[in-house]
């Protein structure tokens, strides 16, 4: 692991003195002939670290999808806009290492044929952008999944964000999208890509009928003065996030129970590989806020 992470040391620095607003690092599996999506699942996150919780957002949209479909893509996106200072609690190269056992755990829980044959196939990338419609524009213009719309003149290939509630809430919140301070900057996002949030269990975010009454507000209109479209609900599904008697699960836990050193709780919190790295490399064990 050692050379992985220093691999993406140097690619982090390189990154961060390019003027290339997003980067894909590595794609598992490691092959040429991957083709290119029609539909890409983006799953854009801390990764501080990768949990369970990651896990069920992916392997539910995963297996949602067409049978048919030639090929399926997974982004796992970072931001690190903060690269130039220390991130904590776990530095952004451990992160992409994370991700990357993550990426192959993933692989491996899914159907044999799926996962060996080449039809899906995961991408590990950092960006600059902090805020998501930025994020969605820079994976457009990126030239990696096919020319850029505005010399091309083909459509963009659609993104379906795999989010949680508490970051819909966020997304759909007017104060992140100054001066106007409405949320017009979202119309050009939703003409093109979709959203598929996953319900929060815990009781913070309220129950599954609070939930569904915040995307109902939109679509019954409640949100027009602020800039929001009754359309845009017909582009978001939210879905159950886990089955009934599944711990909830946050990063927050993970960090905890490394810090506590409470291999057990790793196991169920996080994939195999990412468990293990965590013990491995001792992350987390140095007392920090949440």
């Amino acid at each position: 692991m050692s050379s992985l992470l220093s691999h993406f040391r140097d690619a982090l620095q390189g990154f961060t003195s390019s003027s290339a607003a997003l980067q894909v690092l590595r794609t598992i599996p490691n092959s040429s002939i991957i083709s290119p999506p029609k539909t890409l699942y983006v799953l854009d996150s801390s990764f501080n670290p990768p949990t369970i919780a990651h896990l069920r957002l992916a392997t539910s949209a995963l297996d949602s999808t067409d049978s048919s479909s030639s090929s399926k893509r997974l982004l796992l996106l970072l931001a690190i806009q903060n690269a130039d200072k220390a991130p904590k609690p776990a530095s952004f190269e451990h992160r992409l290492v994370m991700m990357t056992l993550f990426a192959e755990d993933l692989l491996h829980s899914l159907p044999a044929k799926s996962a060996s044959d080449g039809s899906i196939a995961v991408d590990i990338a950092i960006t600059k952008h902090p805020y998501f419609i930025d994020k969605s524009k820079a994976i457009i213009t990126s030239g990696i999944y096919q020319p850029d719309p505005a010399t091309s003149g083909e459509p963009p290939i659609e993104q379906v964000h795999l989010i949680g509630y508490d970051t819909f809430i966020r997304l759909l919140n007017s104060k992140y999208y100054p001066p106007s301070h409405t949320l017009t900057p979202l119309q050009d996002m939703f003409e093109h890509h979709r959203l598929r949030v996953t319900y929060r269990g815990d009781d913070e975010w309220g129950g599954r009928e609070e939930q569904d009454a915040y995307l109902q507000d939109l679509k019954d209109g409640k949100r027009d003065h602020e800039g929001g479209r009754k359309e845009w609900a017909d582009r978001i599904q939210m879905v159950e996030g886990k089955k009934a008697g599944e711990r909830v699960v946050s990063s927050t836990k993970v960090r905890k129970a490394a810090q506590a050193g409470n291999a057990d709780s790793l196991e169920e919190l996080c994939t195999e590989g990412v468990a293990k790295y965590i013990l491995q490399e001792k992350l987390y064990t140095e007392q920090v806020a949440a």
